[in-house]
């Protein structure tokens, strides 16, 4: 089964899915990317690593040993009311490894270009977010290239100056024009556009199809096996984006 939305797939978006879909995406870039760019460019993959206790794995919590007292000691403290415990958790902190691309001058191994995927945490108050942003506002006041994608419907996207029109967007930022950046917003129904890799002045421009990526990242990993179409999404959509929804899903089913 192909892809069944002409755009995104709000399916992708769950949170038990969006790690691979984010990880293949990135190296799907990556391999787009490089045939454009190289020899003066190459693509890394590199990774942002943060602390955070928002997100507590599950642990196997052993059962808490009771020692039983003698019926003797017992009936001396019978007038004493004894509190009981509750079982609790604390949060324990987490490593939590981000990815992301850096485009390089292969001669200085300078980054000229950073192309990020959005990630949940980004898009939530808390530690993933506050660890974008900083790094956001440091290549925001460097000389390096941004490319911000979100591909997720929840949370708040990242800050612009004009509010975000529309459900999804990738964000291109040159350094040259900054503050002036290109903003391509589109919603479930609409394709992905294509969208540009600034680099050096002077230099060729590469493009990048997100939607043919996507789609063909959806068909190598075989999304349509993971996926359950029957079940609800989160965030919740509009009855009559449901309804949309439902109408492409049947007609792939077939």
């Amino acid at each position: 089964m192909h892809n069944p939305f002409p755009g995104m797939n709000p399916y992708l978006e769950q949170p038990g899915l969006w790690p691979q879909v984010h990880n293949r995406l990135i190296v799907a870039i990556a391999d787009d990317i490089t045939p454009q760019v190289a020899p003066k460019y190459r693509v890394s993959i590199e990774e942002r690593v943060y602390a955070s206790t928002e997100a507590m794995p599950l642990l196997g919590i052993a059962d808490v040993a009771v020692t039983r007292r003698s019926a003797a000691a017992a009936a001396t403290t019978t007038a004493v009311q004894e509190i009981v415990p509750r079982q609790v958790q604390v949060p324990l902190p987490i490593e939590v490894t981000e990815r992301f691309l850096a485009v390089r001058l292969v001669q200085t191994n300078e980054v000229v270009c950073v192309i990020e995927i959005l990630s949940p945490a980004n898009k939530r108050s808390g530690d993933g977010r506050r660890a974008y942003e900083t790094k956001r506002q440091r290549i925001l006041g460097s000389a390096t290239n941004l490319v911000e994608i979100d591909l997720l419907r929840g949370g708040a996207g990242m800050a612009v100056t004009e509010p975000h029109q529309k459900t999804y967007s990738i964000l291109v930022s040159a350094s040259g024009d900054r503050p002036n950046a290109e903003l391509y917003e589109f919603d479930l129904a609409d394709a992905i556009p294509s969208f540009p890799v600034p680099l050096r002045p002077d230099d060729a421009v590469p493009a990048v199809n997100l939607q043919r990526l996507l789609n063909e990242v959806y068909t190598r990993a075989r999304f349509d096996l993971a996926i359950d179409y029957h079940q609800p999404l989160q965030p919740v959509l509009s009855n009559e984006e449901t309804a949309w929804v439902q109408s492409l899903v049947a007609a792939g089913e077939q």
